[in-house]
Formats: C-alpha cells, structure tokens, sequence
C-alpha cells in the first residue's frame, strides 16, 4: 500500500509538469494565437501526454518493458478517455454551470487525473 502512495505522489509531481505544459500551450494557442478553447485545450492536452508519459516510465513506474511503442499506445488510448472526460467536464462546467474556462480546466484536470493513475497503474505499467 505504501508503494502505491509513492507512485501516487510521483504521478501526481509528473502531473503537475504536465498541468505546467498543457495550460502553457493551451493559453499560448488560445489567448496569443486565437485557435478555438477546444482545440487549444486538446493540442495542450496532448503535449502534456507525450511529456508525462516519458517522465512515467523513466521515474514513477521505473519501466523497463522494451515493446515501447505498445505502452505508449495504451498510455494514449488512457490519456484519450482522460482528454474526452476533460472536455466533457469543461464543456459542462463553462457552457451549462457558466463557471469561467481557466478554473473549469483545472477542476476536469485534478479527477481526470485520478482517471489516468488508476488505468495507468493497472493496465499501461502493471507488470
């Protein structure tokens, strides 16, 4: 139990670099470049996974499963569900609560969060 709290935190620090890249990226594309809020947020989204999931294998899981290309496809497939959970939340949270985008990101990123350690921990980096 103690191990699984370890990976937990260290999940949760490699989440928070990757919360830095996405809304990093997602403000860039949104408030600089103009792009649409929901492709802003899927393009932030999907940096923020590259990013994580190298930072996973290398120190939370401490990985060393050669077939690298199949966990990184499940690591996606997991962070694809967590992206449509992210967008479903704010969707909800902006366009029927009228709560503001950037706390409505942050809310959908802290559960979605929970999403990705679970399937991570039992499908993409169980032994």
């Amino acid at each position: 139990m103690r191990e699984l709290f370890f990976k937990l935190f260290k999940f949760g620090i490699v989440g928070a670099s990757g919360v830095v890249v996405d809304f990093g990226v997602t403000w860039l594309l949104k408030e600089r470049i103009g792009l649409n809020k929901y492709i802003a947020n899927s393009t932030g989204f999907a940096c923020a996974v590259f990013s994580n999931y190298m930072l996973n294998r290398i120190w939370t899981f401490e990985s060393h499963d050669p077939n690298v290309a199949i966990q990184f496809s499940k690591f996606a497939v997991i962070a694809l569900i967590g992206l449509l959970l992210n967008n479903g939340m704010i969707y909800l949270l902006t366009e029927r609560q009228g709560m503001k985008f950037y706390p409505a990101k942050l809310l959908a990123t802290g559960v979605v969060m929970l999403w990705n350690f679970w399937a991570n921990y039992t499908f993409t980096f169980h032994p």
